[in-house]
């Protein structure tokens, strides 16, 4: 019996926001079906749920148009965040020193596929 599993993703380049603190979310999300994930996303209560929200509806919109797929159908198979650049921002302190602030980015990227239904 063959598998056909087409995996569609979705990525969000450049988030002003920690890889660290997106992953908490993402880690649990991962594996969900899509209308479990969506249900969890909105009464989630960190900041970093509204960009994988973003993400994890684009992936949706992208199987549903490009690839044919059902909404309800969807399970995610893959969450993550990677490091993006590191904006570097200077303050000043004490006796005319420069204290480096670090500002971080990641890309967040989520895949969906059809669920496997087991055969009769």
């Amino acid at each position: 019996m063959a598998t056909d599993t087409t995996e569609v993703k979705a990525i969000a380049r450049y988030v002003r926001m920690s890889p660290y603190k997106v992953r908490r979310v993402l880690d649990q999300i991962r594996g969900r079906s899509y209308r479990e994930a969506l249900i969890i996303l909105e009464f989630m209560p960190y900041r970093s749920c509204e960009p994988v929200l973003k993400v994890l509806r684009s992936a949706a919109a992208n199987a549903e148009h490009n690839a044919g797929l059902d909404r309800t159908e969807l399970v995610i198979t893959q969450a993550y965040a990677n490091q993006g650049p590191v904006l570097k921002r200077f303050q000043p302190r004490a006796q005319g020193r420069a204290y480096q602030i670090r500002k971080p980015t990641c890309h967040i990227t989520v895949a969906v596929a059809a669920e496997v239904t087991a055969a009769k």
